[in-house]
């Protein structure tokens, strides 16, 4: 589903992908503590539920994102992706993330989103915000989503396409099938 167009943008939360990131690396050190030590059943079954935590910090910190490209928007959720062709979107804002509008439909995408600590800082009116904060990348965001909008809403046709995040829910099944039978066998 990704778009191999040079022309492609992608638009993350870097703060969730380090968090993320450290999450898998110490599940990684973990896994490899059971397979030196292996612990047959027992360490199966804790090998899966920390395999499993691993792809919930992968579709819960990594996997979200917003890829504007000249054909589409793909906006990849947790569990769920969007291909909205252009001439399909109809608005965009941001409240907590990064809402896109259609005719029928609102699309979410956490990918894009703002700290609550920036929008306490708005709403207070204390310090000022720096120019980096969660508000103004989301509003670039959001500028850059409109000028794709106005530059390729007459040249991208086609309706919007949802599917589910099947390798990470596949993975997430066998894992869990094997804590299961693992626990089970113990």
């Amino acid at each position: 589903m990704k778009s191999k167009s040079p022309e492609s943008e992608q638009y993350l939360s870097a703060s969730n992908r380090i968090t993320g990131s450290i999450v898998i690396v110490i599940g990684a050190l973990g896994l490899v503590d059971i397979l030196l030590e292996w612990r047959t059943a027992t360490g199966l079954l804790v090998g899966s539920v920390i395999g499993m935590f691993m792809v919930l910090a992968y579709v819960g910190l990594i996997r979200p994102s917003v890829t504007l490209s000249p054909e589409h928007l793909l906006l990849r959720n947790h569990l769920r992706d969007h291909q909205i062709p252009w001439s399909k979107v109809t608005g965009v804002d941001v409240t907590d993330i990064l809402r896109v509008h259609t005719d029928g439909d609102r699309f979410r995408a956490p990918g894009v989103q703002l700290v609550m600590r920036d929008l306490r800082k708005q709403r207070v009116g204390g310090r000022k915000l720096a120019a980096d904060s969660s508000i103004s990348k989301a509003d670039f965001v959001v500028n850059r989503v409109e000028h794709h909008l106005e530059q390729y809403a007459g040249k991208s046709q086609g309706e919007v396409v949802s599917g589910w995040a099947r390798p990470e829910l596949t993975v997430l099944g066998v894992l869990a099938v094997i804590a299961v039978v693992a626990a089970v066998v113990r």
